[in-house]
């Protein structure tokens, strides 16, 4: 049997194992990513040589792009205004003044600890580092003991900071010498890339929206073909910016918003107290296809980092989940009137996933000369962050439950405790609809 089929055989065998104990291991720190990254690394070179980037690199990138791509289209589809108005002082501050500051701190931290890059190579790993993943800190912005500001701040943090970094990635990776992107210069790229690859995500995501929500209003669709569309939207933008040399991350992630703009806005067929579960299907499919990246991560990158710990990489991981986060944070939230332990919640649960694991491969592609440094960087940094916000995650966010419901019964006017209207909440890579309650 040939080396592929054996990857899908063991691929399909964890999912299976993990789908069949879901509900056990949902009480325990064991979360679906460490499950998934362990596996991933048992696979691996480093143990049993199943899973090897080097041997299975265009399927293993071809998945992980799908996936991101999922990723950015239903994280941005599903950002409504009302998760940035109501309460959006949160989410502004922290995607306004604590990304940048992350970005920047790391950038400063890459030069201070990792000898051997280049100043844009430096940038790349700041960049790379800075996207968060929600997926990872399920417990904490589900449970209903933390209140609803600060679950749907993480929420939407989550689903637009991987977007808006993207632009600095690209540019970045234009600015290192020899990359695809290079060539171009970075007013191409930035002409190409951002802008042209900008437009059509908007055309897309917005024509497509309106096309199927004239088609609804006739009755012309069916409920099964309905939920196969957006997965249609999603690769038509991602393909014509390819095609246009631009960006199809940003494409997506664009034609998300638009579309989900659209559906909301012209809500035929639906009514007003219901949402829309168009994306039901594009959802659980990129949550299936987010923990097999996850899987691929484990054996392709942090499997093999292992094998090359150094103390300035450890160090650096350490200080990315703490201090480069964390400051950023505190900052932000200066004079928000919310309370210190609110900030610490807020600033810890930042974890790195699958946007840092795939644009870390995407430099790997474009062959940037301190690869290997870089990407034993993002390695340990991620797995660390799958380890240590997955076994927080539930222990924390019931801590700061119980310490929010005695802060507000001592001060009726708690920042905190800010009325928001309920909404959806993400729970994975793609999102994963929850009204905050935990499933029975």
């Amino acid at each position: 049997m040939s080396s592929g089929a054996w990857t899908g055989v063991a691929v399909a065998g964890i999912t299976a194992a993990y789908a069949l104990g879901s509900r056990r291991l949902s009480s325990t720190p064991l979360s679906a990513a460490i499950v998934f990254v362990g596996s991933g690394i048992l696979l691996g070179p480093a143990v049993l040589d199943i899973v090897d980037l080097k041997r299975d690199a265009a399927p293993i990138l071809a998945l992980l792009e799908v996936t991101l791509t999922l990723v950015l289209f239903t994280d941005a589809m599903t950002v409504r205004r009302r998760d940035l108005v109501t309460g959006g002082f949160l989410p502004a501050r922290l995607l306004g003044i604590a990304l940048p500051l992350s970005l920047g701190a790391g950038w400063l931290l890459a030069w201070l600890l990792l000898p051997g890059l280049t100043v844009w190579e430096f940038a790349l790993v700041g960049a790379i580092l800075v996207p968060t993943d929600v997926a990872l800190e399920k417990t904490a912005i589900t449970s209903p003991r933390v209140p609803a500001l600060v679950r749907h701040g993480l929420n939407a943090e989550s689903g637009l900071n991987d977007g808006i970094v993207l632009p600095f990635f690209v540019l970045f990776l234009a600015a290192v010498p020899g990359t695809h992107y290079a060539q171009e210069g970075v007013t191409g790229v930035f002409w190409r890339a951002l802008v042209l690859s900008t437009a059509l995500g908007l055309l897309v995501g917005g024509l497509g929206g309106r096309l199927l929500q004239w088609s609804r209003a006739r009755g012309w669709d069916m409920w099964e073909w309905r939920q196969v569309y957006p997965l249609a939207v999603a690769a038509a933008s991602y393909e014509l910016a390819v095609v246009t040399d631009g960006s199809g991350f940003i494409a997506a992630w664009v034609a998300g918003f638009a579309f989900g703009f659209v559906l909301r806005r012209y809500r035929a067929g639906v009514a007003r107290e219901d949402r829309d579960r168009t994306a039901e299907f594009t959802e659980s499919l990129g949550r299936l296809l987010a923990s097999i990246s996850l899987l691929i991560f484990g054996a392709v990158l942090l499997g093999p980092a292992l094998e090359h710990l150094s103390w300035r990489i450890v160090l650096y991981a350490v200080l990315s989940l703490t201090v480069v986060r964390m400051l950023p944070v505190a900052l932000a939230l200066a004079g928000s009137g919310l309370r210190p332990f609110t900030v610490a919640y807020v600033g810890w649960f930042g974890p790195r996933g699958l946007a840092s694991v795939v644009l870390a491969l995407l430099v790997v592609e474009e062959h940037v000369p301190g690869v290997e440094l870089l990407g034993r960087v993002v390695a340990i940094t991620v797995g660390l962050s799958v380890l240590l916000h997955g076994v927080s995650a539930a222990a924390l966010a019931e801590r700061y439950g119980r310490w929010h419901t005695r802060a507000a019964a001592a001060t009726p006017d708690l920042r905190e405790g800010t009325p928001v209207p309920e909404s959806p909440v993400r729970t994975s890579g793609p999102s994963a609809w929850r009204s905050g309650t935990p499933p029975r």
